[in-house]
This record gives C-alpha cells, sequence and structure tokens, in this order.
C-alpha cells in the first residue's frame, strides 16, 4: 500500500527548479515517486510507507527551495 503526501512550494520559475525539486525528493528514503506542479507549486510525493515530512522539507531546501505548507 502506497502513501501520499502533498506540499506546497515556493520559489519554483522554470523547469530547471522542479528537476532540481524532484532530484532531491527522490532522494528521500521510502520515496517512490515525485510529482512537482510548476504552475501551482504543488508538490506530491508517494512512498511505500509515509515519509518523515522534515527529511522532504530539507530536501526542498537542499534544492533551493521551500516548502510554504502543506
Amino acid at each position: 500500500m502506497s502513501s501520499t503526501a502533498s506540499y506546497a512550494v515556493t520559489g519554483m520559475t522554470c523547469g530547471h527548479c522542479v528537476t532540481a525539486v524532484t532530484e532531491e525528493v527522490s532522494q528521500v528514503p521510502g520515496v517512490t515517486a515525485v510529482d512537482v506542479d510548476l504552475a501551482t507549486g504543488g508538490l506530491t510525493v508517494t512512498s511505500e510507507q509515509p515519509v518523515d515530512e522534515g527529511a522532504v522539507r530539507a530536501a526542498v531546501e537542499e534544492a533551493g527551495y521551500e516548502v510554504s505548507g502543506r
């Protein structure tokens, strides 16, 4: 059974931003899929088990952006 969590990311302005967030969040242990919507700033993380929200936030910040909500 998979788990999904949605976040709002601020600061993304282009396709490179989407790629950077996708690559960083994909490295979070347990994550099986990452979907980033540039138009809305939406980030959906799919995993086999619930993923540590702090790890997702840290990955987004590592990419240079900020999680503004969930």
